[in-house]
């Protein structure tokens, strides 16, 4: 999470991680000298007002916060460094007007907005929003500015045109950023425009982002092993929302109440990783590595194949979490949606309702596409998947490339129709 805290002499940027490993940053600032939050805010180790302490180091940094510099107030404005944004140009942006948030210099696909600006003018040129500079940009055609970034996979060339758009009248740009646009429009098919998305393009974009997801797992399945657990969970995190849309949200280390393991005591037990659906209700997803062995063991039991440690642990597990969460009722849907108000959609509140898991590991394909299970371990996985159905769901990764090989068939399917 980024915020910005206002005082009277400057303004300070700071973060936590929203998902797992807070710690990164601090190690990128004492091995690099240098950190990059968003893609967009560049710091230095000076600009970070405390260190951490061993204590935080001891708890993974869970509950650290970093705090940078960021601007200076001075004569109605704050004053920001340009290597904050990786550009020479200094910039201005009124304290009247405009509330520092991260989206007023990150636009979709974090895009840079002052960066795009730099591209356009002098180096030299300081960029001023609001107040009454000369050449300032009015705080009202700066946000037209912001609400005409593109929001979809189009080309940092239409980023920049829209740009020069809205500052043409008050910058003099180095380059006709227009006419570039402009020109690469006339080698596409022509849209109408501001009309809405035409069913083709559409599905063209669906089909490039379920292309893209598949295939970023199946390049990382080429050298699974040498990845730990955690990089797989950071790398699944990014496309969970998109492979399974019926959730809203993914929440990290959740924390819940245990009092039940041992009589007489409590504690706290924290799942790693949660979904929270459209109407509120929270599932737990486990993400394994993909070993071609965690499935169900290579010698069968009285004619039987039964699952490996690796699986019976992670049903294991998933049940006891189901568990807990259940027993913990009303306490627990209020105390989860205070502790991740900040990651729900407004208004939404957690609920815990006959909660369900997900478990995501292994594979039953090898490296060269051929079964890693015979016709008996196969049949065997699959009653041990019916078997809990009703409240989990075991995917392995070559399930999760079937599913979105299926989705691009269909996706295929329908835009050749049209």
């Amino acid at each position: 999470m980024l915020e910005f805290v206002v005082s009277a002499s400057d303004a300070v940027l700071t973060y936590r991680a929203d998902q797992l490993n807070n710690g990164w940053a601090w190690r990128e600032l004492r091995g690099r000298g240098t950190v990059t939050l968003s893609r967009v805010f560049n710091f230095e180790r000076r600009d970070l007002i405390a260190s951490p302490g061993k204590s935080d180091e001891e708890s993974d940094f869970e509950d650290f916060q970093y705090q940078f510099r960021f601007a200076k107030r001075r004569n109605g404005y704050f004053h920001i460094e340009g290597r904050v944004f990786a550009i020479d140009n200094p910039v201005l942006i009124a304290e009247a007007g405009l509330n520092l948030e991260r989206k007023v210099f990150v636009a979709e696909r974090n895009i840079s907005v002052f960066s795009k600006i730099a591209e356009l003018i002098a180096p030299d040129q300081p960029i001023i929003i609001g107040g009454s500079r000369a050449n300032a940009i009015p705080i009202a055609d700066f946000q037209a500015l912001l609400n005409k970034f593109p929001n979809t996979g189009e080309l940092n060339r239409y980023a920049a045109a829209r740009v020069a758009t809205v500052i043409g009248d008050y910058i003099t740009p180095l380059r006709d950023a227009r006419a570039h646009y402009e020109s690469y429009l006339n080698r596409r098919r022509s849209m109408t425009t501001g009309a809405p998305l035409a069913q083709p393009e559409l599905l063209q974009t669906e089909i490039e982002k379920y292309v893209f997801i598949r295939d970023t797992i199946a390049e990382w399945l080429r050298d699974g092993s040498a990845r730990a657990e955690r990089d797989w969970q950071e790398m699944i995190i990014n496309f969970l929302l998109l492979i399974f849309p019926k959730y809203v949200a993914v929440l990290s280390n959740v924390k819940v109440f245990d009092a039940y393991s041992t009589p007489g005591t409590t504690k706290n037990r924290f799942i790693d990783l949660a979904l929270v659906d459209a109407a509120g209700n929270i599932d737990v997803i486990e993400i394994k590595k993909p070993f071609d062995d965690a499935l169900v063991g290579r010698t069968p039991y009285r004619n039987n194949y039964i699952p490996t440690k690796e699986l019976s642990g992670s049903i294991m597990q998933a049940e006891k979490y189901l568990f807990h969460l259940s027993k913990w009722g009303l306490a627990g849907e209020k105390a989860l949606t205070r502790r991740f108000a900040a990651k729900l959609p407004a208004g939404m509140e957690i609920r815990i309702t006959n909660p369900k898991s997900m478990i995501i590991l292994g594979r039953d394909k090898r490296a060269d596409g051929s079964s890693a299970l015979d016709a008996g371990q196969q049949l065997d996985l699959e009653i041990i998947k019916r078997k809990y159905a009703n409240m989990i769901d075991i995917l392995t990764y070559d399930d999760l490339l079937r599913r979105l090989d299926n989705i691009i068939a269909s996706l295929r399917h329908r835009a050749a129709a049209r």
